[in-house]
């Protein structure tokens, strides 16, 4: 299959669309007898039908990650009739096939639909998504009221929770949806490469582990959220009793105990950092050892201070995965289960309220 089959309409019923996608389906296998279609997860997505493109756009980018079939709910609110567009097309990215090899193909199912259709969004999108696969909600806009009858088709939901202005709301509201689905959040996501570096570093050195006396965590300003993660993955990894963190004019800070240990904790905003995410780490022990992560050109800056005075530097290249990497590791995720971003997530929120 070389080239993606399309079908549209205005006024059609959520029957005529399910019927129209079977016979894409059979087209598509008249055309090449080796075609199959994905079938390893559903992804819906509700958005403003004003940004829609801008939504597909980033989903574009997310390369082997994508969907198997991704349907998109774009509110349009004075729409009277749905308007559904649907597009079967060949793998993203996926090499040449030889003749008699499979050739997966994905689907994707634009649906158009305004306020009176809200009452029936679960009964619409229902029959859209593939039975007996997993499904992920992404709405990347808010109306969280508008999607709650949607929890009920998914098993995840992707969130992100420095899209709150208020970090402590976005964090309690990762929480509340943490009962009802298994939450993924791009906040969390962004951090990964932070957090895999920090425990590199102390794999030889466990020891310094229960020495930490300060760490100093830059952000962008409008992650808070990403930062206060960061540190409750900290918290609940080493068994810290969370502390409210205070703020001012120059971010968040505070203390936690470890024992009869204080650690000191810091969260300071970057202004002339362009992206959502980290800036840099700083952690600093009793003993005088030193380890700070900053983002630069290439990767991660590091440095790091001996106990005796020694200094080293270095850099570790391909830490940043890009906005749409971040996207694509958040669908992924999808399809498995981190254990430790609930704790962190608490721990986050305990800091900030």
């Amino acid at each position: 299959m070389s080239a993606a089959l399309t079908w549209t309409a205005e006024g059609a019923s959520v029957d005529e669309v399910e019927a129209a996608l079977r016979e894409l389906l059979h087209r598509a296998h008249e055309q090449d007898e080796h075609v199959v279609p994905a079938r390893v997860l559903n992804m819906i997505a509700f958005v403003d039908q004003k940004r829609s493109t801008e939504v597909m756009t980033r989903l574009r980018h997310v390369g082997r990650y994508s969907a198997s079939r991704l349907l998109i709910l774009a509110l349009r609110p004075d729409l009277d009739e749905l308007r559904a567009r649907l597009q079967i097309a060949p793998e993203t990215g996926a090499p040449q096939q030889d003749a008699d090899e499979t050739a997966l193909v994905r689907e994707v199912v634009r649906i158009e639909l305004g306020d009176r259709h809200l009452p029936d969004i679960q009964t619409i999108a229902a029959p859209l998504v593939v039975t007996d696969l997993p499904t992920l909600l992404w709405s990347p806009h808010g109306h969280r009221a508008e999607t709650e009858p949607l929890l009920a088709l998914a098993q995840s939901v992707l969130v992100d929770s420095v899209d709150d202005h208020d970090a402590a709301a976005g964090l309690a509201q990762a929480i509340e949806l943490a009962g009802e689905a298994y939450v993924v959040d791009l906040a969390w996501l962004r951090s990964t490469p932070w957090r895999e570096r920090l425990a590199g570093a102390f794999d030889r050195r466990r020891d310094e582990l229960t020495r930490i006396s300060s760490v100093q965590v830059r952000h962008h300003p409008d992650s808070t959220a990403a930062a206060a993660l960061a540190l409750g993955w900290l918290a609940s990894r080493l068994g810290w009793r969370e502390g409210r963190l205070q703020c001012s004019d120059s971010g968040f800070g505070g203390s936690v105990r470890c024992g009869e240990r204080s650690i000191e904790l810091t969260m300071t905003p970057d202004p002339e950092l362009r992206v959502r995410g980290l800036a840099g780490v700083a952690i600093e022990t009793t003993s005088g050892w030193r380890l700070a992560l900053d983002r630069g050109p290439g990767g991660l800056r590091a440095r790091r201070s001996e106990r005796d005075g020694t200094a080293r530097s270095w850099t570790i290249p391909g830490a940043s995965r890009g906005e749409s990497g971040v996207l694509g590791e958040g669908i992924r995720q999808a399809l498995l289960r981190d254990p430790t971003y609930l704790p962190a997530l608490l721990a986050a929120k305990a800091m900030l309220s």
